[in-house]
């Protein structure tokens, strides 16, 4: 199914008779919360998700955003009414950075029925839809998750996947190039990664560009070579995903990493590379 849907068809899916679960998934590097932001005004329904504890687990040597326990997971996606038959929709601000996640966790989780408001609230409001103030009681719904659903990378796989095949580096360039760490320990990116900012695939409303501009993006990265393995980390796992969306919707799979730069950067056994070049 396509993974993107707009802001007319939600309103229209809203007034159906069996209507998506719609999270609500608003947050940014060194905050503020995105909670204060949904009890302003979401969509009407929407449950919010807080992604440092209800879409990763806690930070550990694994990483700033590891990946959830899938119980843990399952509890809170079950409180918020998803259930295998049921569609859901998920949503930020505006740029899917973080909306992503929870599709990529869901699609890993084994759920199969995901799509992302393309250009988030932002692109709601400006169809002149409602907002709510009202919080959603928790619901009952019957997600099982079964992890395994989208490919994942350990830290070394990752390191061979840049010598082997094709490993994106979804930071903004300066991160990659080493010139500026505002996170994590160390600057530079993992020797033999491309750098591929997640910023480039969405236009300044936050839409996700079009098909065969992404296409031609990715292509110019190498990603259309036949037979190359694509693998994508970010700082913590999280914008990642949406490069891997944004993939996805050229038809290119690609692998998460989900450690990213907040694991290799910590273990002080792992290369560092900087500059523009691979490395």
């Amino acid at each position: 199914m396509n993974s993107l849907i707009t802001s007319e068809e939600l309103a229209r899916d809203l007034a159906g008779a069996t209507s998506p679960v719609v999270l609500d998934i608003r947050w940014q590097l060194g905050g503020p919360p995105g909670r204060s932001d949904y009890a302003e005004g979401h969509i009407p329904g929407a449950h919010f998700m807080a992604l440092d504890t209800d879409l990763a687990g806690p930070p550990s040597a694994g990483g700033r955003h590891p990946l959830p326990e899938p119980e843990a997971f399952q509890t809170v996606m079950r409180r918020a009414g998803v259930s295998a038959d049921r569609e859901v929709v998920v949503y930020d601000a505006a740029s899917s950075m973080a909306a992503a996640r929870c599709w990529w966790l869901l699609r890993w989780a084994g759920h199969g029925r995901v799509r992302v408001l393309d250009g988030g609230l932002r692109a709601w409001t400006a169809a002149g839809f409602p907002l709510d103030r009202a919080v959603p009681e928790d619901e009952k719904g019957d997600f099982t998750v079964r992890p395994g659903g989208m490919p994942v990378l350990t830290a070394d796989q990752a390191a061979e996947l840049a010598r082997s095949g094709l490993l994106l580096d979804a930071r903004a360039a300066e991160r990659y190039r080493g010139e500026v760490e505002p996170v994590d320990p160390v600057a530079g990116h993992i020797p033999g990664a491309v750098s591929a900012p997640t910023t480039a695939n969405v236009d300044a409303g936050g839409r996700f560009l079009d098909r065969d501009v992404l296409a031609a993006r990715f292509a110019a990265l190498g990603a259309a070579e036949p037979g190359v393995r694509v693998g994508v980390y970010c700082g913590s796992g999280v914008t990642a995903a949406h490069e891997i969306l944004a993939l996805a919707l050229t038809g290119v799979p690609a692998a998460l990493y989900p450690g990213s730069w907040s694991e290799w950067s910590g273990d002080p056994q792992r290369p560092v590379a900087t500059g523009r070049d691979r490395g």
